[in-house]
């Protein structure tokens, strides 16, 4: 019973319903139950199969489902009753732990070059919060390989009595971190999550001695942990092969005194955040995002980093640096001239470039089809540009359409973009990696590869139907929403995609109620379900504000199971509530 005070004269009284079962549940449940009060686990197995389209599951797999709703709805001992009522099978589906949406084990084959997947990658990943002030931090990096981040990067600089070495944003006025602090804390959590390598990206501003310290560091900490090749590379091994292993990625620069220096600080520009601008959402098709400073002309200073400022090949030129050197097993390659030769596969090279966001969509414009070629086989890693003062991100898919494996996000911040990453990596049980599709890795009869810009048919269509909400009571206070009455809600429900893929809509609202029942089905045409992610987001209706949030979600479309699913929600920063969860089906046409 929820109880609020209206016009300080009287109060109202609201009950929170129970959530009842939707009609389309009812009528699975007297089909399959065949009209008995009851359904079995061999009905309910057939339920599974034929309607929820789980081809692999078993009877046994159903009588554990029965077991465990009885005994969690009912306390039942195991062998008491052997049959759900229309009640425990709506609990049944309305679970988040015994019907997720999506797979939970690592399903895809992880036996390809390291070049074949999307990898999970964050971005000045020791920050606690913007790129200006806050605290450097090893807390940021273990929080980060908890969720299953892969690729750290740490920027690494000479301490003032430059005898030691620090992790900063250079030129910034963030407090530094030991790097030694930070390498024992990758060791200790790197493998916490997933099995599948750690990639260490490495900022260099370093003189070789210093370098040298570096060497001894890494191969103190980390062991037979390190994988190092004896000779550079001619093909990447794949992440079962270097399971539990820790990698090195970085190329050193000539001399740190020369790094290029960012004019990160000397324009302190608006920043362009996606955060929480619900009123002009920057992921619908109707708003194109585009970056103010985008620069004319071939890639400038800006657009490639620090790291690639290298001229010296030979290692004579750095004293100390064999050992160094020898330790980085994805080399980053020195771009020299536009876009195009920088993107030059070479036969017997590997390498990592890194571009910035703004030179990756000049790149998407005039040259994709030779971004997709260089990431068949070398590595691209796309990082936000300089003026995202507060650690806000852009947008994945510019990058992912590409095939570059590693797009950087800052993961200590929050927004639209962050849950689109979180959502393409709850892929492949959450392991870090996701498999590329096959038409990124795939070469035609005239060697020609997938064109981003082609117009392509609609391969399927995704009807999403959204029935139910239910758990904010338990999560939020009772007057979170509305002072004086149960919240409005209502959810947008989209495809974060190609851009001919990308679309919201939006449910009515529903008044006054803890339980919704939207009871609403839309259908999404979908030409490159490969990179599609479903959008989840609930909002209250508020008419003198801006509506208030109530939980989101984003799932990827190549990994929906079909049937009726309960769909868990996260809050802002990604986080999943307790309760709060969704009730939806999904069919593939």
């Amino acid at each position: 019973m929820g109880t609020y005070r209206y016009c300080l004269c009287f109060t109202r009284k609201f009950k929170v319903k129970q959530a009842e079962p939707p009609e389309d549940v009812r009528q699975a449940f007297k089909k399959y139950a065949d009209g008995a009060a009851t359904m079995s686990a061999e009905q309910l197995w057939r339920f599974l199969v034929e309607f929820q389209g789980e081809g692999g599951a078993s009877v046994a797999d159903a009588q554990r489902v029965v077991d465990q709703v009885l005994h969690k709805h009912h306390h039942i001992a195991k062998f008491a009753r052997h049959a759900l009522s229309l009640e425990d099978f709506h609990h049944f589906l309305f679970s988040t732990d015994l019907n997720p949406p999506i797979r939970s084990e690592v399903h895809q084959d992880m036996k390809a070059p390291l070049s074949h997947y999307f990898i999970y990658t964050g971005h000045n990943s020791y920050l606690t919060g913007n790129q200006l002030s806050s605290d450097c931090s090893d807390v940021p990096i273990i929080k980060a390989l908890k969720r299953g981040v892969r690729v750290v990067e740490l920027d690494i600089w000479p301490n003032s009595a430059k005898d030691d070495v620090h992790v900063l944003h250079g030129r910034t006025l963030t407090t530094p971190v030991e790097l030694i602090k930070c390498l024992k804390s990758i060791r200790e959590n790197a493998f916490a999550t997933s099995p599948y390598p750690v990639i260490i990206t490495l900022e260099d501003h370093l003189t070789p001695d210093l370098q040298s310290k570096v060497a001894q560091m890494f191969i103190q900490t980390f062991g037979n942990m390190l994988y190092y090749p004896e000779a550079e590379l001619k093909e990447f091994l794949s992440p079962e092969e270097l399971k539990y292993r820790i990698i090195i990625s970085t190329k050193p620069p000539k001399e740190y005194l020369e790094a290029k220096s960012t004019k990160e600080s000397s324009h302190l520009e608006k920043k362009d955040s996606e955060d929480d601008v619900w009123a002009n959402d920057p992921l619908d098709a109707s708003h194109s995002q585009r970056d103010d400073d985008k620069t004319e002309g071939e890639i400038n200073e800006h657009s490639l980093e620090a790291e690639e400022s290298d001229d010296c090949e030979t290692e004579s030129c750095q004293p100390g640096g064999p050992t160094y050197k020898g330790l980085i097993a994805i080399h980053a390659g020195k771009p020299k001239g536009g876009l195009k030769e920088v993107l030059k596969v070479e036969v017997d090279k590997l390498r990592r470039l890194s571009l910035s966001e703004q030179a990756i969509e000049k790149a998407t414009e005039s040259h994709s089809t030779d971004v997709v070629r260089f990431t068949q086989k070398n590595f691209l890693r796309v990082y936000p540009k300089g003026t995202r003062f507060n650690s806000s991100n852009y947008k994945p898919l510019v990058g992912w359409m590409l095939g570059a494996q590693m797009v950087a996000f800052n993961m200590q911040g929050y927004g639209r973009f962050l849950w689109l990453m979180h959502g393409m990596f709850r892929a492949n049980g959450g392991c870090g990696y996701v498999k590329k599709p096959d038409f990124l890795m795939s070469v035609g009869p005239n060697n020609q590869v997938f064109d981003p810009k082609a117009k392509l048919d609609v391969k399927k269509t995704l009807k999403v139907k959204v029935y139910m909400g239910d758990g904010w009571h338990l999560d939020f206070k009772q007057t979170h929403f509305d002072l004086y009455s149960p919240p409005d809600f209502y959810v947008r429900v989209g495809i974060a995609g190609v851009p001919a893929d990308t679309l919201m809509k939006k449910t009515r609202k529903i008044e006054d109620d803890w339980t919704p029942v939207w009871n609403q089905e839309f259908s999404f045409p979908l030409t490159v379900p490969e990179l599609a992610l479903l959008r989840v987001e609930v909002h209250e209706y508020d008419m003198s504000e801006k509506d208030d949030f109530a939980g989101q979600t984003c799932l990827p479309v190549s990994e929906l199971k079909s049937g009726v699913r309960a769909i868990p929600l996260h809050d802002r920063k990604g986080e999943k509530f307790n309760s709060a969860k969704l009730l939806m089906r999904f069919d593939f046409v």
